[in-house]
């Protein structure tokens, strides 16, 4: 699991994919939410919009971050 450091709180979960390079753009981040490929603290998560606050965990395949206000 990597940290992710955010500068203000909350973050729409698809921009989270996209800039963290999960997805390739944001319309990619939002297809895989809508297709239920994302979790959000161990819960399949399919609001695109969901707001992520710091201590929040994504898992979307391989990938694990944690999210932290920085």
């Amino acid at each position: 699991m990597r940290t992710v450091e955010i500068s203000s709180e909350p973050v729409e979960l698809y921009k989270i994919l996209k800039f963290e390079g999960l997805a390739a753009s944001g319309a990619e981040a939002k297809e895989v939410i809508a297709a239920g490929q994302v979790l959000v603290n161990g819960e399949v998560e399919v609001r695109k919009r969901k707001k992520i606050v710091s201590g929040d965990i994504v898992l979307f395949g391989e990938d694990e971050i944690q999210i932290q206000v920085g």
